[in-house]
């Protein structure tokens, strides 16, 4: 099977930043593009920890958030569309994340 030449030399991601307004990541190419945080709810609710605690998937055609459960494509970027996920998603995950954890330790080590 062969590749095409576009997916020979695909753009791919080497840096991610995120701010509290927006996704910014460099290129392979050496460009830089940025995207409102708001395109990704599940980026704009995080903390900062969470949304610095990312990974380059696919040699870099994308980026993983583990704790967040997102994931955001260099295509997609390059593309200008935002996260696709539904108002009822988005919402099930916010309730999700409001919900104190039953496997949490109080403390003194009692369950």
């Amino acid at each position: 099977m062969t590749s095409s030449k576009a997916e020979r030399s695909a753009v791919l991601a080497t840096r991610v930043k995120v701010s509290a307004d927006s996704l910014a990541v460099k290129l392979s190419d050496g460009r830089k593009i940025a995207a409102p945080l708001d395109w990704y709810p599940r980026l704009a609710h995080a903390t900062v920890e969470e949304r610095n605690s990312w990974r380059l998937i696919g040699n870099g055609r994308g980026i993983h958030w583990p704790a967040l459960d997102e994931d955001v494509s260099v295509v997609n970027l390059l593309a200008g569309q935002p996260s696709a996920e539904s108002q009822s998603s988005l919402k099930k995950w916010l309730e999700h994340r409001q919900k104190p954890s039953r496997n949490r330790r109080k403390p003194g080590g009692a369950k």
